[in-house]
């Protein structure tokens, strides 16, 4: 594998780092990625490349995608997967065996190459190979399958396959950065190297991004061990070396006990972590490195142009511009003709019930009222896909489609990926995000809409706390208080919403140009400062990379850093 860099690595960052995670949004024509995790490491992968770092991606190419999200006869979603064509990457010739459930299975890695793309090099794992059987290939088909012994089969894939990968690659490595806890099985492969648990945490990363239960998986310990999720180390040998003896094993509280340091995504979401895992016994320290996205593959080249060069004129007429574009995929997929010149608000993310895609729907009648008003016209989109079998988090996607009908300006679009998502984002006037609080770990979609000119109007949760400015950058939704019953967080929440968005923010689109692009410019300008992932990439070498390295590791590492290969 020569010249698997294209670049010259900076010497700053030339700890040698395998970024592991379960899936990469690169760009529209690669579908490896679900959502904003996705989103997340497509970001941190253009941006180490833009930094010179010596970071390679590791991921899976998964035959199927995520899913395709389509129309039923009457609008309502539909769920289809389509098997993926990928003529850009290429076959590394590399094959190597991972025994599942005492079955040797062949993984195959290709390298998307980084001048594809402009990332850092990606090698993507496959099983769905003419050496394997049926059952065998199908482990790499679809992301996140629902079946519990498929989805564990995928994470031992990833992580005992991907360390196997790169040492036949001949590819050194210091330091494996999980994120997330599914390629965990990485840790008990290089147990084979690193014996001495200390030693081996030495070279372990963690990134947490969730609360949710659902995003901190647990398995039955003798599951994972019958399925060789622990390698060649039995689960007894496992549960006596961590110190860890639960019979549903979780695979955060394990990364927090195998990795030198871990990070949440965002200052609330490092005290929530914290507290939320303060109950482990000799876990990692917790730090906080706030999520940002690759802007200069997210913003809108003309937008920045136009906010630097003061014209409010030209930046206005563009920004029509771009909601005029995002109309056509509106006109295409509804059938309805959206207004440049009206206040366009967009809901978009993954639809989940702790989202409250539905906030804004909570009072009909208020709803009603709200985009039938003469006096302050709104447009309102909503996107965004649920997991294929998540069924409530189905329905209310379809319970929106349904109630749109009766409105020719409120649209729900289907296919929420990267091509859409860049189009929502260029043609939104607000952004609203409306998770409960403290359940939004980061909500990075926010920091990307902002940059192309829309404004912010969001929970004070994640991301959104560090950058708020109420009424300067964005629009706040002080949250209730969390003590409160669920129903009435909601109800509170729904009212602080809407009393912003009826006298403060429709008034100020209509009645006060200059104030709203006050807002605009001052929300792109500090989201460009401080939320480009340039500062996060860099965070992750200062404060998790290099953190614990030893002086002859580093000094190793130094003596590589002039090659253009990884070796």
């Amino acid at each position: 594998m020569n010249n698997l860099f294209l670049y010259m690595i900076d010497e700053k960052y030339s700890t040698r780092v395998a970024y592991f995670s379960m899936e990469f949004a690169i760009d529209q024509a690669l579908k490896t990625y679900s959502g904003g995790l996705g989103f997340l490491a497509g970001s941190h992968m253009r941006s180490a490349n833009h930094k010179k770092q010596a970071t390679i991606g590791v991921g899976m190419l998964w035959s199927f995608g995520y899913y395709d999200q389509t129309r039923n006869e009457d609008n309502t979603m539909k769920v289809e997967f389509r098997r993926k064509f990928y003529y850009f990457i290429e076959d590394t010739g590399t094959r190597v065996k991972v025994n599942i459930s005492g079955k040797p299975i062949t993984v195959k890695a290709y390298l998307l190459p980084g001048n594809i793309f402009e990332t850092a090099p990606i090698l993507l794992l496959t099983t769905d190979t003419l050496e394997n059987d049926f059952l065998s290939r199908t482990i790499s088909y679809k992301l996140y399958d629902a079946n519990e012994q498929t989805r564990i089969a995928q994470e031992i894939i990833l992580g005992i396959g991907g360390v196997r990968v790169l040492k036949k690659l001949g590819i050194d490595i210091d330091v494996y950065h999980l994120n997330e806890g599914h390629a965990l099985p990485l840790a008990f492969e290089l147990m084979k190297d690193y014996p001495d648990l200390e030693e081996l945490k030495k070279h372990i990363v963690f990134t947490t991004h969730t609360p949710e239960k659902a995003g901190n998986e647990e398995h039955d310990i003798n599951l994972l061990s019958d399925m060789g999720f622990f390698g060649e180390l039995d689960a007894k040998h496992i549960q006596n070396k961590l110190n860890y003896h639960d019979k549903n094993f979780s695979l955060t509280v394990a990364a927090l006990k195998l990795s030198k340091r871990a990070n949440a995504v965002s200052k609330i979401h490092h005290g929530v972590s914290n507290k939320m895992w303060s109950f482990i016994k000799d876990r990692c320290e917790i730090v906080s490195i706030t999520n940002a996205q690759n802007m200069h593959y997210w913003a809108d080249k003309h937008l920045l142009t136009y906010l630097q060069e003061h014209e409010d004129y030209q930046l206005i007429a563009y920004k029509k511009h771009l909601k005029h574009v995002l109309f056509e995929e509106v006109a295409d997929q509804t059938g309805k003709i959206f207004d440049p010149n009206t206040l366009t608000l967009v809901w978009a993310r993954r639809f989940v019930e702790y989202k409250r895609p539905w906030l804004l729907i909570y009072d009909m009648e208020r709803f009603r009222k709200l985009v039938n008003s003469k006096d302050y016209p709104i447009q309102i989109i909503w996107a965004g896909k649920p997991h294929p079998n998540d069924y409530r988090g189905i329905s209310m996607f379809n319970e929106i489609v349904m109630m749109s009908k009766e409105f020719k300006n409120v649209a729900v679009l289907t296919g929420y990926e990267l091509k859409l998502s860049k189009l929502l984002k260029q043609g939104a006037d607000i952004w609203l995000n409306t998770p409960r609080w403290g359940r939004e770990a980061s909500g990075t979609s926010g920091m990307t809409a902002a940059a192309n000119a829309a404004i912010h109007f969001s929970v004070d949760d994640g991301w959104h706390a560090e950058f708020q400015k109420d009424g300067i950058n964005c629009f706040t939704i002080f949250h209730a208080d969390p003590k409160l019953p669920i129903a009435e967080q909601d109800r509170q929440d729904y009212l602080s919403m809407m009393e912003k968005l009826e006298n403060i923010i429709l008034p100020m689109y209509y009645n006060d140009e200059k104030q709203w692009i006050s807002i605009v410019k001052t929300s792109m300008t500090d989201v460009m400062a401080y939320f480009d992932s340039s500062r996060m990439v860099d965070e992750y070498y200062e404060k998790l990379y290099k953190f614990g390295l030893d002086s002859d590791t580093k000094n190793e590492t130094l003596k590589g850093s002039k090659s253009t290969d990884m070796k």
